[in-house]
């Protein structure tokens, strides 16, 4: 088994990951580093943000846009009948909540490389 020191540390520094995934801590030093403000503010706007697009989604009468980037809306599922795969018996499923997250223009085009 390699050390730890020898292994890489995320997918960045592997070039046998075709996928990499931003970790929280990375992100935080990324923002900090482009807002040319501490990683501890960073981080307290990061939860900050989180926060409260959790309680507006929660509170449910209105949705978080923020323009060219993304957009939070609570959603309503009815209930509805579905099937257990392994039997085909019928399952109810209660009627619930759900969120919808959409990318906006300028996250759409970022994508695409452009």
């Amino acid at each position: 088994m390699a050390n730890e020191a020898s292994r890489p540390r995320s997918g960045r520094d592997n070039p046998n990951v075709t996928e990499y995934r931003m970790n929280r801590s990375e992100l935080i030093a990324a923002l900090a580093e482009r807002a040319e403000v501490t990683r501890k503010d960073a981080d307290a706007v990061l939860a900050a943000l989180a926060e409260t697009v959790g309680d507006v989604v929660a509170n449910g009468d209105e949705k978080v846009t923020i323009p060219g980037f993304l957009t939070f809306e609570r959603t309503h599922r009815a209930a509805r009948t579905a099937r257990n795969p392994q039997t085909g018996e019928p399952l109810e499923i209660a009627a619930g909540y759900s969120v919808k997250v959409s990318a906006g223009s300028k996250l759409k085009e970022a994508a695409k490389g452009k």
